[in-house]
């Protein structure tokens, strides 16, 4: 696929450039001038780099895609084949309100947007001026800082490609895609890198940006990560590892491992899914449907049936030694991907709805939680359940930003899969989470929350003695306590609120959104960029100094997306991935 220049012939062919030239004996001076240009251009033209598409590309200097497997594998699953189906619209039929109402509302949602674009710009700056080499900017000191498994390969970088190209940064983003073509991914400090981080950030990036730029240089070097994180799967079972170790992978030495969240090594489908349908190998596909087939073996055999739980031990292949459940923190991902790889594949493969209609039934009669409150506030929290031997589940009452992503699933299901109860749990979620922000000191909710629950789903009488008697009392009355009282920067909430809006066109998401972002930029904004802060209980808050790629990657491009035309990444066009990058579907 590489669009070869001069030198590339002559280096590989340079008797295919003279052959016909020796046809003659009157064309040997002719040929001394063409081997003197050969020695010139090899001394002069960089060993390492190709001019690929307009870029400077650097080839990645170990070649994945020629390693042997230990475990080969002789023949590949393929993708699903067809014309994909005509899947029931994700997205609400908007329409343009030409009204004098309509235009000033669209003036309201610019100014927004450009307050947004504004907090993208101050970060994306500081970022740059510290290097593109750096995974992460330390926001208020101003220094970068690689984060552990990541590699050192610009995770801010990659991650942010999407959101320049989506905020019309067109100028940054070739910027920013030339250095990205630059990544050697065989150079690095680090042993290993963290599978599913570097998928979803690092591929999930790239993929991306090609699939909204169509860049192609962003799509070989995709190609170049992507045979590098195949070599997860050469283990026995053809399970992967939470970790890449180079080493072993090169050595065959690699094997599943024992105590894995399951998130980790099960969110790869969407990435590896897009992958393969781009480049038309299917051993991309193959390796994410085996994981498939065994969450579907596996479903309702565990101690909660229906879904699977917060550890896996694919060593063995026992998915049942584990018996806490949750949709929160370690295993998210998991569920979130079920609509959405049935999306991106066109609907095709049917087992993908069977798992999340199975899954979230559980997670109705199980996880989910009404809040007692003094107004009876009609919203819900997934929370997490330990399962007994002796006394069968237990629900914990634990609310978590990471989890806030479980509205805009239900609603993505909801559609996809023709179950109008499941938008309403998924606005209940929302809300939920939205009050939560509006709760704290600070407007934004905390990391994990406990919560007072009423014993169904129905609205329950207000306790005020238990609550004096069990909660911290100096936070608002509903709340238990906040366990983890920090903000990192996390994009789970307004992920909702965005899709909430795209899928219903309510604008009072929009407000919620707004209101979400004054809050996070008065309690997060340093001289720099944006900082995680120490707690949300606090007006005066404390900055940590950390800035993780997701602030640029999703919490800012969920935000600028809510108050944009809803035909920018029309869901009905992109499946975002849990970095919010956007993959094509296909038509």
């Amino acid at each position: 696929m590489f669009v070869e220049n001069v030198e590339w012939q002559i280096r590989q062919q340079p008797h295919h450039a003279m052959i016909a030239i020796f046809r003659r004996k009157t064309r040997v001076v002719a040929a001394l001038f063409l081997v003197l240009a050969v020695y010139l251009i090899l001394g002069l033209v960089p060993e390492h780099s190709d001019t690929l598409y307009g870029f400077t590309y650097v080839r990645t200097s170990y070649d994945w895609s020629k390693q042997p497997l230990k475990y080969p594998i002789s023949e590949y699953a393929p993708l699903p084949t067809g014309r994909p189906l005509q899947l029931p619209k994700v997205q609400y039929a908007f329409t343009t309100d030409t009204s004098p109402e309509g235009v000033a509302r669209e003036e309201l949602l610019a100014s927004r947007r450009a307050e947004v674009k504004d907090a993208f710009v101050k970060s994306w700056t500081s970022y740059k001026n510290v290097g593109f080499g750096y995974d992460e900017l330390m926001p208020v000191s101003g220094q970068g800082r690689d984060a552990p498994g990541f590699g050192g390969w610009g995770a801010t970088l990659v991650d942010s490609l999407s959101t320049l190209w989506i905020m019309g940064l067109k100028d940054e983003f070739y910027e920013a895609a030339a250095a990205a073509v630059t990544i050697d991914w065989a150079v690095t400090r680090d042993t290993s890198c963290n599978f599913f981080e570097t998928t979803i950030r690092h591929l999930g990036g790239l993929l991306g940006a090609y699939d909204l730029s169509l860049e192609t240089a962003l799509l070989e070097k995709a190609i170049e990560l992507g045979d590098m994180l195949y070599m997860a799967y050469d283990t026995p079972n053809h399970m992967p590892p939470f970790w890449l170790d180079f080493d072993d992978a090169k050595h065959g030495n690699q094997v599943a491992g024992n105590h894995d969240p399951s998130a980790s090594v099960t969110s790869s489908s969407l990435e590896f899914t897009r992958l393969a349908q781009l480049t038309g190998n299917n051993k991309y596909y193959d390796a994410i449907n085996r994981i498939t087939l065994v969450l579907d073996e596996w479903q309702n055999k565990t101690a909660l049936p229906g879904m699977w739980p917060t550890f896996f031990d694919f060593a063995q292949l026992q998915l049942d030694s584990d018996n806490s459940f949750t949709l929160g923190a370690l295993a998210d991902s998991l569920y979130e991907y079920l609509p959405k790889t049935f999306a991106i594949l066109g609907g095709l493969e049917p087992i993908y709805e069977k798992l999340y209609r199975g899954a979230m039934d559980t997670v109705i009669k199980n996880l989910l939680f009404r809040p007692m409150a003094p107004d009876k506030d009609d919203i819900l929290f997934s929370g997490s359940v330990y399962v007994s031997s002796d006394t069968g589940p237990h629900l914990t009452a634990e609310g978590q930003h990471l989890a806030c992503f479980v509205g805009g699933m239900f609603g993505l299901g909801s559609k996809l899969f023709n179950i109008p109860e499941h938008l309403e749990i998924g606005e209940k979620i929302t809300r939920g989470c939205v009050w939560a922000y509006d709760a704290m000191p600070a407007g934004i909710m905390p990391e994990i929350f406990n919560l007072f629950k009423c014993e169904t789903l129905e609205p329950c009488e207000w306790d005020e003695a238990q609550w004096e008697d069990e909660a911290d009392t100096q936070l608002t009355k509903g709340f238990k306590n906040a366990r983890d009282p920090r903000y990192l920067l996390r994009p789970e909430a307004v992920e909702s609120v965005f899709l909430m809006y795209r899928m219903t066109g309510n604008t009072e998401y929009q407000e919620m959104a707004w209101r979400m972002f004054q809050a996070i930029r008065n309690a997060t904004e340093t001289d720099l960029a944006f900082s995680s802060i120490q707690s949300v209980r606090d007006v005066d808050t404390v900055k940590t100094d950390s800035m993780e790629s997701f602030w640029l990657a999703e919490t800012l491009r969920y935000l600028y997306l809510t108050f944009s035309s809803p035909d920018l990444v029309n869901l009905d066009d992109f499946v975002l991935n849990t970095e919010a990058h956007p993959l094509r579907r296909p038509r």
